[in-house]
């Protein structure tokens, strides 16, 4: 089999989510042996700093990370994270080794499921990126984000409760009413989770009576069918 490079830690939570999917997933694929995964985990709090205020700092951030797992003798990356995808075609460009988008697997995903118009979660620097809509638009897809007062509060909730660890009920139902205020005042017909941490929260493949699309699910499932 081959062996994957996962750059981990961004955040901490979601990186074990991944793990523990990814060896999941190739036990269901009936796979002959355990996986071979190399994790470089990364600093979530540097990794904010940087996606806000320094995008040059965040790809030389990530390439150290790539670097790390390259010499490991990986075969194929992935960044168990959204957000810092914000920087992945400079990654790309910069590296040999194929790295699995997060984005275009879920942009994949929500055109099978007949999606046209998507609300978009999780940090503030992915709901106010481009790369998001840039790719969903290839498909034919609008990706919507919240106002400007759903996005700071999101942002608030996702990096100092969940990216803690701290998933509590009281915060998934005030994601869901987002998500349900979206849908009747925008139409929305589906939400994509752009937060691996959100995936955790949520879950389930229906949020407030429409698709949610399970970043982590897909990026996971992308994952497991490259080990082969």
């Amino acid at each position: 089999m081959k062996t994957l490079g996962l750059v981990g830690g961004l955040g901490p939570e979601s990186t074990i989510d991944y793990y523990r999917r990814i060896l999941e997933g190739c036990r269901v694929a009936k796979y002959p042996r355990s996986p071979s995964i190399v994790i470089d985990s990364l600093d979530v709090q540097r990794g904010l700093y940087l996606s806000g205020n320094d995008r040059s700092g965040l790809i030389e951030y990530m390439m150290g990370s790539i670097g790390r797992l390259e010499g490991a003798g990986v075969d194929f990356i992935a960044i168990s994270a959204n957000t810092p995808h914000l920087v992945f075609e400079e990654l790309v460009l910069q590296t040999s080794t194929p790295i699995i988008s997060i984005v275009e697997t879920c942009a994949v995903e929500a055109k099978r499921l007949g999606l046209e118009r998507v609300l978009l979660l999780g940090t503030r620097f992915t709901m106010e990126a481009q790369f998001y809509p840039r790719v969903f638009e290839k498909f034919g897809i609008e990706v919507l984000a919240p106002n400007e007062a759903d996005r700071t509060w999101a942002h608030d909730r996702y990096v100092n409760r969940l990216l803690n660890g701290k998933f509590e009920d009281e915060v998934k139902e005030e994601f869901v009413a987002l998500i349900s205020r979206e849908r009747d005042d925008r139409g929305i017909d589906g939400v994509v989770l752009g937060g691996t941490e959100l995936t955790i929260l949520l879950g389930g493949p229906v949020i407030a009576g429409i698709p949610a699309i399970d970043t982590t699910g897909l990026h996971v499932a992308a994952i497991v069918t490259r080990f082969a």
